[in-house]
C-alpha cells in the first residue's frame, strides 16, 4: 500500500532570527492562549517580543538554532525504512506547530506523493489539547483548504506503548552504568508542564505521564530504584502542575541524593533538554549539593521506539477510529483526551 505518515512536532527556531516568531506562532495558538483572536495575536506579539531576548540566550547556547528538525527528520527516514520493510511504499513527512517545516508545507507534500492512505502520527506519546489536539487540528484545517481528501487515520496517544518503554528502560539502564557505586541514586521522570487549570478542564496529560513512569517501573528488570515525577518548563503567573522539576532537584541536594533525570515525555532533544535540564538543572544540583548528576537521552530514533512506531502506523491503517498503545479507551472518564466521540481515545 501507498502511505503517508505524517509525523507531528512542535518545532524550534532555526536561527537566532526566527526566535522571535517562533514565538509569536506559539503564542498565538488558541490551544496555547484561549483568548479571542485579535486579543490573542496581540498579545502574543506582546509576549514573543518580551521573552525572545531570553530565548535568544538559551538558543545561542545550542549554536543558534533548535535541533528538533533534523531529529525529527531522524525519526521520520528510520520509521520510512522500517515501513518499507514491512512491504509498504511508504514516504514519512514531518509537520511542526510553530516553526518550519509548518503544517501547510507537510500537506503539500504529501499531496505531491499521491498516497492511497495517510496516517497521522504526533511525537507527544502523551495527549494533550496543547499538543496532540493542536496539531492535529492544525492539519485538518490546512487539508481542508488544500481540497486533500486522501483517506486518513490518527494515531491518539501511545504512552505506554512498548517500544517506548522498552527504549527508556534500555537508556535508564545505560544511565545506570555510569553511577557511582558510593552514591544512592533517585531517577527523576521529568516532563513538561502544564498549568493546573488546563488538567482541571480534562487534560488527559499528567495521568497519562504518570502511566508512563508505571509502565517503565512494571517493565523494569534490575534492581528497584527510588523515583520522582516531576515537571519543568513553567512560564508565568499561572499555577503549574506539580511537583517541579527544580524543587525535586533541591529535594535531592538537601537529602544528599544523585539524580538521573530522564526526559519522559520528550522524543527528541531540543531546549528544554540541551539547555533547561543539561545546563540550568545541572548547575542548580551541583549548586544544591546533589552529589551527581546524569542525564538519560531522550528516545529519538532508538529502534525500539521505532519499532513501536511501526506498531502505531500499521494499527491506525486498520482502524476507523483514532488508535493508541492500547486499543481501547486507557483514559478514565473525565479525561477528554482524542476526537469527541471515539470509543478508543
Amino acid at each position: 500500500m501507498k502511505i503517508a505518515v505524517v509525523l507531528f512536532n512542535l518545532g524550534g527556531p532555526d536561527s537566532l532570527a526566527a526566535v522571535e516568531p517562533f514565538l509569536r506562532n506559539l503564542f498565538s495558538d488558541p490551544a496555547i492562549i484561549s483568548l479571542p483572536g485579535f486579543v490573542r495575536r496581540s498579545l502574543a506579539r506582546l509576549i514573543a517580543s518580551r521573552r525572545a531576548p531570553v530565548a535568544r540566550e538559551i538558543y545561542a547556547h545550542m549554536g543558534g538554532r533548535s535541533p528538533i528538525v533534523e531529529e525529527t527528520e531522524a525519526q521520520a527516514r528510520a520509521l520510512e525504512t522500517a515501513l518499507q520493510a514491512s512491504g509498504h511504499q511508504a514516504k514519512c513527512v514531518i509537520a511542526m506547530r510553530y516553526w518550519n517545516p509548518l503544517t501547510a508545507e507537510a500537506v503539500e507534500a504529501v499531496k505531491a506523493f499521491l498516497p492511497e492512505r495517510i496516517v497521522l502520527l504526533p511525537l507527544y506519546p502523551q495527549y494533550s489539547t496543547t499538543t496532540t489536539s493542536s496539531s492535529l487540528s492544525e492539519w485538518r484545517k490546512r487539508a481542508r483548504r488544500a481540497g486533500l481528501s486522501t483517506p486518513q487515520h490518527e494515531v491518539c496517544c501511545y504512552p505506554f506503548e512498548d517500544g517506548l518503554t522498552g527504549a527508556l528502560c534500555e537508556l535508564i539502564e545505560v544511565a545506570f552504568r555510569r553511577a557511582k557505586p558510593d552514591l544512592s541514586y533517585r531517577v527523576l521522570f521529568s516532563a513538561h508542564g502544564l498549568p493546573k487549570r488546563i488538567v482541571q478542564r480534562g487534560d488527559p496529560y499528567q495521568w497519562q505521564v504518570e502511566r508512563t513512569v508505571q509502565a517503565v517501573l512494571e517493565r523494569w528488570r534490575g534492581t528497584p530504584f527510588d523515583h520522582a515525577i516531576c515537571y519543568q518548563s513553567r512560564v508565568g503567573p499561572l499555577e503549574w502542575i506539580k511537583p517541579a522539576t527544580d524543587a525535586e532537584v533541591r529535594r535531592a541536594g538537601a537529602e544528599g541524593k544523585a539524580l538521573i533525570v530522564v526526559p519522559v515525555a520528550f522524543v527528541s532533544e531540543h531546549s528544554e533538554t540541551l539547555v533547561e535540564l543539561d545546563i540550568e538543572y545541572n548547575k542548580l544540583a551541583r549548586e544544591s549539593g546533589v552529589p551527581d548528576y546524569i542525564r538519560v537521552p531522550t528516545v529519538r530514533a532508538h529502534p525500539q521506539f521505532i519499532d513501536g512506531l511501526v506498531r502505531l502506523v500499521l494499527a491506525a491503517l486498520a482502524s476507523p477510529r483514532p488508535v493508541n498503545c492500547a486499543g481501547g479507551r486507557i483514559c478514565p472518564e473525565g479525561r477528554a483526551c482524542g476526537q469527541e466521540g471515539t470509543s478508543n481515545a
